[in-house]
């Protein structure tokens, strides 16, 4: 048993590691535009490490769909339950339902599965990564500012990425060599980039009043459902092996770090506790991977 523990905290600590610079550039007070950076890794990183990885693994694309599929139900899962649950607790819907929908599957779930599971688990993480990241550029900002917007969708470089990508895996074809090395270099950016700006975030994160209550309930409630979701979607899709592990994983991702951002944009007054429950659920990961790791996956 402390075999397998040892592995999994060579699985974990390598990613809290990174996370943990990037926590140390912020308490150093260095130089760090979290801004320019997520514009690199949204705009060039995220697409160039879809496209590179992607057409280069050899997957089932049926598999990938399905993965698509069944983070889009998760989504769609967290969103209904948290919603029924944050009317039942009388908590204000517009503040708690996007970081309670959107796990933190890019920073944490990429590097986490690679380590784990290798680079079939990483290909299949990016499906549910690509779902997540459509989700929180669009609903995870209509629900905070109450309106809808389809510019955004219209407008992301990931999409077209993921077109491009599936089209590559269903043809067969590889992209001209110049090229992709050229995203092998651009897309090997997103991890390192993503962890560090994970930690420089939680470091500077508004947290005033954190309200820890609400934080342990809604990690607890978060943990609770993940369960749930995951159980039933491996279930449902009939999921094994590497897809199953990916897509537990995903579920037990902690909160999104980047919803913050539309909660303190558009709701102000309740960042403080939504920062609180970003970095509750984020420190309870690291008891809570292990365990999935060395128990259920």
């Amino acid at each position: 048993m402390e075999h397998v523990f040892l592995n999994v905290l060579n699985i974990v600590l390598p990613v809290l590691i990174c996370a943990g610079v990037g926590y140390g550039l912020a308490v150093a007070r260095a130089p760090f535009d979290n801004k320019v950076i997520g514009g690199i890794v949204s705009k060039v990183g995220y697409p160039t490490l879809i496209i590179s990885h992607l057409s280069a693994t050899k997957i089932q694309i049926a598999t990938f769909l399905d993965m698509m599929a069944a983070a889009a139900l998760a989504i769609a899962a967290f969103g209904v339950l948290g919603f029924l649950a944050l009317r039942l607790l009388r908590w204000p819907v517009r503040a708690f339902l996007t970081p309670l929908m959107h796990g933190n599957v890019g920073n944490i779930g990429l590097p986490i599965t690679l380590l784990a599971l290798g680079d079939a688990g990483m290909a299949y993480t990016m499906a549910f990564v690509v779902v997540v990241l459509v989700s929180i550029f669009t609903v995870g900002m209509w629900i905070p500012a109450g309106e809808f917007s389809a510019r955004k969708l219209a407008t992301s470089p990931i999409i077209y990425a993921v077109v491009i990508a599936l089209t590559l895996m269903a043809t067969g074809s590889a992209l001209p060599q110049p090229i992709a090395k050229s995203f092998d270099i651009l897309g090997g950016l997103s991890i390192p980039l993503m962890l560090l700006t994970l930690g420089h975030t939680l470091a500077t994160l508004r947290t005033g009043s954190l309200g820890l209550g609400r934080a342990v309930v809604l990690t607890g409630l978060h943990l609770v459902l993940a369960v749930g979701i995951a159980t039933t979607l491996v279930w449902l899709f009939g999921f094994t092996g590497i897809e199953r592990g990916a897509l537990i994983l995903c579920c037990l991702m902690p909160s999104s770090v980047a919803t913050y951002l539309f909660i303190d944009q558009h709701v102000p007054e309740y960042g403080p506790e939504v920062a609180g429950y970003i970095m509750v659920s984020t420190l309870t990961t690291i008891l809570v991977l292990p365990l999935a790791l060395a128990y259920w996956i």
